[in-house]
């Protein structure tokens, strides 16, 4: 089969998520049709000769809606023969379409493709896609779950229960994010993937300690969930989880054989992928399941990871996530994660894989496996060795 191999990838910095962001005053496809110039001009590609751009955005309404990948490759001046889609697996939205770019360029549907997301979360708010009076769910859905399903910081809560997670740990873990991502900033290893010189991330806080997050206090509490599951410890915060962020991110992919006709230097090359599902009330612990598919279909070992990348999407999920797969921290997430760095949702998984691209070069690492939890009980897994 052909190899898909990752030529390019680059990243805005991430703003918060908020009207006084940095990247607020960014329309979400300007924020992206910039961040696909930066990618094409850094390789040196004609941009008439991608076949296909493919987009994750979550929240598709508003600023974001109309298909903005398309709109975003014209703002982006490439040529109106360029095709582009937008994808939604949530969460993993530009993950999975990675693994459309990759899995369209092993079958020779594509020669080369981008793959790419955004999402201005200070524009277009997580959830505004719900109408109101809306029931986006449905009636035989609630049947099978007569209870109900839960919003992504209770399921949160309830994977610190059932794993018996202190809030201590879940502080400390919080720390260590930001520790990491101000160290990595601080000696310039963002500096690669990051394509707009003297802008950092805007969330990640070098000032914060594990006693000021155990000092803030429950961020869902809420009475009827506490009747409901009484195991709860009420341990989710801010602090120990992702923020809301504005951001974009994009990775060029191609043929093997594309790549050496151009005369570009492939990077890394696709291994592996899964995508699979799990219990939707406890809804981000599918990297779990993942995590193996995607090891057994690479033929790989845990210990043939040299890093990991595992979206922090609340501190329970990654540690969860640690207690099965019995990974070593030391290697997972190592210039932070999304708890310090941000969480713009349809842009993260883009964004996760370029750092995780970089990283492995500048650590001289030969494989590299990214996880992400998926609204719904979803996760996507993708393996890729340095070349």
């Amino acid at each position: 089969m052909r190899d898909a191999v990752i030529v390019e990838a680059v990243r805005t910095p991430l703003g918060k998520g908020k009207p006084n962001g940095t990247l607020h005053g960014d329309h979400p496809a300007d924020l992206l049709a910039r961040t696909l110039q930066k990618l094409v001009e850094r390789a040196g590609l004609d941009p008439a000769q991608v076949d296909d751009v493919i987009g994750g955005v979550v929240t598709q309404v508003g600023d974001q809606a109309l298909n903005i990948t398309r709109t975003a490759v014209l703002a982006a001046g490439f040529p109106e023969s360029v095709p582009a889609m937008t994808v939604d697996r949530q969460c993993g939205s530009s993950q999975q379409a990675l693994h459309i770019a990759a899995q369209g360029v092993q079958s020779g549907a594509y020669d080369i493709a981008i793959a790419c997301g955004v999402e201005s979360m200070s524009r277009v708010p997580m959830g505004s896609a719900v109408l109101p009076g809306s029931d986006p769910f449905g009636p035989m859905l609630a049947e099978r779950y007569p209870g109900g399903l839960v919003g992504q910081g209770i399921s949160a809560e309830l994977i610190a229960a059932r794993w018996d997670l202190a809030r201590e740990d879940l502080d400390t873990y919080a720390h260590e994010s930001h520790r990491r991502a101000a160290e990595a900033w601080k000696n310039g290893e963002f500096d690669r993937e990051v394509a707009w010189p003297g802008q950092r991330d805007e969330t990640v806080r070098p000032d914060t300690s594990p006693e000021v997050l155990a000092r803030l206090k429950p961020a869902y509490y809420d009475e009827r969930t506490a009747e409901r599951f009484p195991e709860i410890g009420w341990k989710i915060t801010a602090g120990n989880a992702s923020p809301i962020n504005d951001g974009a991110a994009a990775v060029l992919v191609m043929g093997a054989d594309v790549a050496e006709r151009l005369g570009l230097r492939p990077r890394a090359r696709f291994h592996a992928f899964a995508v699979t599902g799990d219990d939707p009330l406890l809804m981000l612990t599918a990297i779990i399941p993942a995590t193996e598919k995607v090891l057994r279909r690479g033929g790989l070992t845990l210990d043939d990871i040299d890093l990991f990348e595992v979206n922090e999407a609340f501190a329970p999920v990654v540690l969860a996530w640690q207690r099965e797969t019995g990974a070593d921290l030391a290697k997972v997430n190592v210039r932070g994660g999304a708890i310090a760095i941000g969480h713009p949702l349809g842009a993260s998984g883009a964004r996760i894989m370029t750092t995780l691209l970089h990283a492995l070069e500048d650590r001289g690492g030969r494989f590299g496996l990214q996880t992400m939890c998926e609204a719904g009980g979803l996760a996507n897994a993708t393996v890729i060795e340095r070349l």
